[in-house]
């Protein structure tokens, strides 16, 4: 009889230990009929947990009166937060307030005063702003071509629409350094700062102006739902998350007495043996049995696992990249689904040790890292290469 042990994932707590290891163990025996699963309860015994009931987590709005928490800064903040998603979310909201009125013959469209002024300042490509970083003058140029420019200039009149575009500039050029996980070196008053001269190149001659406006066109009550709230219910969600992060950090850091639990169960437990890890749990598995052979494990099968990345980035604990996967791990079935951003591919970083097998869940991500388990395919998978 084929001993299957399940290895849980990341924040994996009672009761909720339980119900997933119920739901593996029935599937999985519809799938492989007569096989067993033992679970290893990890979680409680050798997963993270607040040792000084989250001390460390500042308190909400910490350093701040009530007055200052519900100030104009933290919706500021959140505002840019969109624009830097999104830096033309603005423009396109104004612009679907264009009047759309018939122009008078020989009179000047309202935006070709800024395709001029946008073009100019692309000749000039980031010296108005160096501050920001490099491609101003790039987004300048695409900013002069969009289409959005015309209804919006229509929409709105001169100053506003000088201040909307020097936002736009500047979130452009940051945005697009978030997310290319550059570092972004200004502040928010450097960036107000460059924000301004900007307007004033596009013909702004309020200075300082461009502060206020900032999130009235994108929505700012959507907007508070996001950072703002994050920081004001940081204490709630900090406590709510760490087991999934803390288990992580705690098993790469301190990961000998868990590897040690599960060797202790192999060897307590009739073989032949399947490690069956979930996500952290796939580590925890795969790392185990490269420290040390695994004496009656025939198979490895990981799902939803982070241990392909951990290797290629050089942060799994007893295997630096290069170094190719011992001789004495066993097979290797690694199962992935498209949309879990917490699944990665071993095959590639493994060839020839690893098989891959990518499944679709259905779901969205987060919870496509967790619906494996009702899944059909996946426990297909695994009973068609049970010893």
């Amino acid at each position: 009889m084929t001993t299957v042990i399940f290895i849980h994932g990341t924040g994996v707590r009672p009761p909720h230990t339980e119900a997933l290891n119920a739901r593996v163990t029935a599937s999985l025996a519809e799938a492989a009929p007569g096989v067993r699963v033992v679970p290893l309860d990890w979680g409680e015994r050798y997963g993270a947990r607040l040792a000084a009931g989250g001390a460390s987590i500042p308190p909400d709005g910490a350093g701040a009166t009530e007055r200052d928490t519900d100030s104009e800064e933290d919706d500021e903040a959140a505002d840019w937060e969109r624009l830097y998603r999104d830096p033309e979310a603005e423009l396109a909201l104004a612009a679907t307030r264009g009047t759309s009125g018939a122009i008078p013959p020989g009179t000047a469209f309202p935006d070709e005063e800024f395709r001029e002024r946008l073009a100019s300042l692309a000749a000039r490509d980031g010296g108005v702003a160096p501050e920001l970083g490099p491609g101003l003058g790039a987004r300048a140029a695409a900013l002069a071509r969009s289409p959005l420019l015309a209804p919006a200039a229509e929409a709105l009149d001169r100053e506003e629409l000088a201040q909307l575009l020097a936002r736009a500039l500047a979130a452009a050029v940051i945005g697009a350094a978030l997310a290319e996980d550059a570092p972004v070196l200004c502040d928010g008053t450097t960036r107000d700062a460059a924000v301004d001269r900007i307007a004033r190149e596009l013909g702004a001659t309020e200075p300082g102006s461009t502060r206020g406006p900032v999130g009235r066109l994108i929505g700012r009550p959507v907007l508070r739902l996001g950072s703002r709230y994050a920081v004001r219910r940081r204490r709630a969600l900090t406590g709510a998350a760490h087991p999934a992060a803390g288990d992580v950090l705690m098993f790469l850091v301190r990961g000998g007495p868990l590897r040690t639990a599960l060797r202790e169960l192999v060897a307590a437990v009739e073989p032949p043996v399947v490690l069956l890890g979930h996500s952290l749990g796939g580590i925890i598995a795969l790392d185990t049995l490269i420290e040390a052979p695994l004496p009656g494990v025939r198979l490895l099968v990981t799902v939803g696992s982070q241990g392909p990345f951990l290797y290629e980035t050089g942060a799994l604990p007893h295997l630096d990249h290069p170094e190719p996967l011992p001789a004495h791990v066993p097979g290797w079935l690694n199962i992935h689904d498209r949309r879990d951003l917490l699944g990665f591919a071993a095959a590639p970083v493994f060839p020839g040790r690893a098989e891959d097998i990518a499944t679709d869940n259905r779901q969205p991500f987060p919870v496509a890292h967790s619906a494996y388990w009702s899944d059909p395919a996946v426990y297909r998978a695994i009973a068609e290469r049970l010893p």
